[in-house]
């Protein structure tokens, strides 16, 4: 179990103006050396709390709340590693991602997956942070089942993006997780019956509620209360405006050439997995099937000039799909049905092949617009992996689909150079593709 009692907390907590010129100068040396990093703390308000509900740091993706005394038991580094883990919490957007999930494993495999790049990034955390390195280079998605259920580890920091609990308790009110099931806990401010918050001992708060009206004129000063969790439409708005601020944070550094290959890919494909992969699957068919002008010659009677007319054609899309077993024939009838659904609405052409590191000998197998697509009865698969045999097969065919959509997990060997026509890999895992469109499925 993680450990940060009491004794880190009640150290001698300093000056509140020394508190915040360590604090501004943690900010200024990661601007300085991290520039992408410290763009995104940049976004955080940093605002005081006591101990009784912050006994280290925490945030709930608008302002970033810290106990002065933690802060000062902290050394300058620490102080840079704090700051950075709580703003990348919100640039990862890990308030809007837990859907299902159980808080607290939840929690924990956030920090794990924040920690873990910060270290990569040579920051000095405080002692006792979660950064199992059997997890590098996973998302919190993919370390959250490898997480016990009965995990008794608790984040150093506090995540005050929920109301309420998946059972209905609020997080602890020591700063660290969710409760053990079958604790007590306190009632969640917000659902207070009497529509007053309540004390460290289940009082009601003798402050007096404020409008979000007075809230907003108000300065960032200490607060001796919890902020209340994420409603739906904040958390939604929440998740558009840190979005937003990792997109100009990537932007900047990248401009200064300061941003880092791992952090590129990291904020790529957070980016791609923004939308749905059938969202952008639709939308990259709907482009290929748009309406085009022909310029034919009309009839005498009216002109003999060239007249551009609009007309729509049928599109031409070829579909490849890798057997080579890393893709399951449930996701490949998964991915043919939505092939399927979308046909329609483009008066497509369907050319289906199926390949491994060649190609399956049954196949082509066509399916005209007004035709059902479906996965073969029998598909031959199970060898190595290679793309080649699908592009040199259209090749062959002196064809060029008006798209090629090839379903795989994009580990195999790729054609030197990309073809004359739009390619989509819908790619399922992290493997990256060295030209074409690339589609996350999620």
């Amino acid at each position: 179990m993680v450990s940060h009692g009491a004794a880190c907390v009640t150290q001698a907590s300093g000056h509140p103006s020394d508190i915040e010129t360590k604090l501004s100068a943690a900010r200024t040396r990661l601007i300085l050396e991290k520039p992408f990093i410290g763009s995104l703390v940049m976004h955080l308000p940093l605002t005081p709390a006591p101990a009784s509900w912050c006994e280290t740091t925490g945030t709930d993706a608008r302002a970033f709340y810290y106990n002065p005394g933690f802060i000062a038991s902290l050394t300058l580094p620490q102080t840079q590693f704090v700051l950075a883990h709580e703003a990348l919490h919100c640039a990862l957007r890990h308030f809007a991602r837990r859907d299902h999930r159980v808080r607290h494993r939840w929690n924990l495999a956030c920090d794990h997956a924040v920690n873990l790049l910060l270290l990569g990034e040579g920051l000095k955390a405080p002692p006792g942070v979660l950064a199992n390195e059997a997890y590098a280079g996973l998302t919190a998605e993919e370390i959250y089942p490898l997480i016990a259920n009965d995990a008794e580890e608790n984040t150093l920091d506090r995540h005050m993006f929920d109301a309420q609990g998946d059972d209905g308790a609020p997080q602890s009110s020591s700063g660290k997780g969710a409760q053990p099931e079958g604790s007590s806990s306190e009632s969640d401010p917000s659902e207070s019956p009497s529509g007053q918050g309540t004390g460290s001992e289940g009082q009601p708060s003798s402050q007096p509620e404020r409008s979000a009206g007075d809230a907003a004129r108000e300065p960032q000063t200490a607060v001796d209360r919890e902020p209340a969790g994420l409603r739906a439409e904040e958390q939604e708005a929440l998740a558009r405006k840190w979005r937003q601020n990792l997109v100009s944070a990537a932007q900047q550094a990248r401009k200064a050439g300061r941003l880092g290959e791992s952090w590129a890919r990291l904020v790529d494909a957070l980016l791609q997995g923004e939308v749905p992969w059938r969202m952008l699957l639709a939308r990259y068919l709907s482009t290929a099937a748009r309406n085009d002008y022909s310029f034919q010659r009309r009839s005498h009677r009216e002109s003999d000039a060239l007249m551009p007319s609009l007309h729509s054609h049928q599109v031409d899309v070829m579909i490849a799909i890798d057997t080579s077993g890393s893709v399951s024939a449930a996701e490949m009838g998964e991915f043919l049905a939505e092939v399927d659904a979308l046909k329609g609405q483009i008066h497509a052409r369907i050319t289906l092949l199926a390949c491994d590191d060649k190609l399956d000998a049954a196949g082509p197998w066509v399916f005209e617009s007004w035709e059902s697509v479906g996965l073969p009865g029998t598909l031959r698969g199970g060898g190595g992996t290679s793309f080649m045999p699908v592009f040199d097969w259209v090749e062959g065919q002196n064809r060029r689909p008006d798209a090629l959509l090839y379903f795989t997990d994009a580990e195999g060997e790729f054609p030197a150079q990309a073809p004359h026509y739009p390619v989509i890999w819908l790619v399922k895992g992290k493997a990256a593709v060295p030209w074409g469109e690339r589609i996350q499925l999620n």
